[in-house]
C-alpha cells in the first residue's frame, strides 16, 4: 500500500511538472522564432498580431463559458486588466525597447534573475514558504546562466557596462513576477480559460494604439508562419500551460522551470539552426539543469493563498 501510494504521488508530480515544461518549451520556441523574425516584421507590429490572432482563435471557443460566467468576471475586471498587463503588455514591450539598449549579455543575466525575483515575491505576497531547496536551486540556476549569458567569459559582465535598457529589462521581469504570484495569491474563481479570454482582450486593448503610432508591418508570406506560431502555441497554449503550472506547483516552483529555457534554446538552436555547442553551453546548461532539480525536488506542501 505505501509503495503504492509513493508511486501514484510521483505520478501525480511527474503529470504536474509537465505544465511548466511544455510552457518553456514552447517559449523556447519562440525564442527561435524571435530570432528568425529580425528584420521580416517589426516587433510592434508582431506583438500585436499575435494576441489579435490568439483573441479571434480562442473567442469562438470559450463564448459560452464566457458568457455563463460574465457576472463572475465583471466583479474581477480590475484584476484581470492588472493581470493582463503585467503578463502580456509589460514584460514583451519594455524587452523590446531594452533589447535596442543594451547587451545581449546583460538581459540574459537579468533573465536569469527572474525565477529568484519570483520565489521572493511567492514568499512575500503569496505565502509560499521558501525552502532551503529552493532557494539554494535558484542560486545554483543563476550562476549557471549567468556564465551561459556570459559566454563563458565573466570578465564581459564589466566590460557590457551598465545601460537604461537594462533598468527597462529589470522592470519586465518584475512585472512577470508579479503576474505568477498575484495570480497564485488571487486564486480567481473563474475558469482557466474565460481568464485567459479576458487577459488577452485587455492586452489586443492596450496593443492596438501602440501599434498603430508603431511601423506598422504587413502580414507576408514570409512572416505569416512566425506570426501564427507566436499567435497559437505562444500566446494562447503556453499562457493556459502556465496559468494551470502556478495553480498546480505555486509561483516559486514554477518559475525555477524558467531556469531551463536557455538550455532549450541552446538545444532547438542546434537542432533546427545548426548553431554549435560550445563548452560554456554544457557547463552553464548542466549548472541550470542541476539547480532546477535541486528546486522542484522540496516536497514541503505550499500553503494554499488566502
Amino acid at each position: 500500500m505505501v509503495d503504492t501510494a509513493i508511486g501514484e504521488t510521483r505520478s501525480a508530480a511527474l503529470a504536474d511538472a509537465l505544465y511548466p515544461i511544455a510552457t518553456i518549451l514552447i517559449w523556447s520556441g519562440n525564442t527561435i522564432v524571435t530570432k528568425a523574425s529580425a528584420g521580416v516584421i517589426a516587433p510592434e507590429s508582431i506583438s500585436f498580431y499575435r494576441w489579435l490572432i490568439a483573441f479571434a482563435v480562442l473567442t469562438p471557443l470559450v463564448a459560452s463559458s464566457v458568457w455563463r460566467h460574465r457576472a463572475l468576471a465583471f466583479a474581477y475586471l480590475p484584476k484581470l486588466f492588472v493581470l493582463g498587463m503585467l503578463g502580456m503588455v509589460i514584460y514583451q514591450c519594455l524587452a523590446y525597447v531594452a533589447a535596442e539598449t543594451t547587451t545581449a549579455v546583460n538581459m540574459g543575466v537579468l533573465v536569469a534573475s527572474m525565477p529568484l525575483i519570483s520565489v521572493l515575491l511567492a514568499s512575500a505576497l503569496a505565502g509560499e514558504g521558501l525552502t532551503s531547496r529552493t532557494i539554494l536551486g535558484g542560486l545554483v540556476s543563476l550562476v549557471g546562466l549567468v556564465f551561459l549569458a556570459a559566454r563563458g567569459d565573466l570578465a564581459e559582465l564589466v566590460r557590457s557596462g551598465v545601460h537604461i535598457g537594462d533598468v527597462l529589462m529589470l522592470v519586465a521581469i518584475v512585472a512577470n513576477s508579479f503576474y505568477g504570484v498575484l495570480l497564485r495569491r488571487w486564486s480567481l474563481a473563474l475558469p482557466m480559460w474565460p481568464q485567459l479570454w479576458w487577459q488577452i482582450g485587455f492586452a489586443v486593448l492596450v496593443l492596438f494604439p501602440l501599434w498603430l503610432m508603431s511601423d506598422i508591418s504587413p502580414v507576408t508570406a514570409e512572416s505569416l508562419p512566425l506570426v501564427l506560431f507566436a499567435a497559437l502555441p505562444t500566446s494562447l497554449l503556453a499562457p493556459f500551460l502556465w496559468m494551470q503550472a502556478i495553480r498546480k506547483l505555486g509561483a516559486a516552483r514554477s518559475a525555477l522551470y524558467i531556469n531551463l529555457v536557455p538550455v532549450f534554446v541552446a538545444t532547438l538552436a542546434w537542432l533546427v539552426l545548426g548553431e554549435a555547442l560550445q563548452g560554456y553551453h554544457l557547463l552553464g546548461g548542466g549548472l541550470a539543469l542541476l539547480g532546477v532539480a535541486v528546486g522542484v525536488s522540496s516536497r514541503r506542501p505550499i500553503p494554499k493563498a488566502g
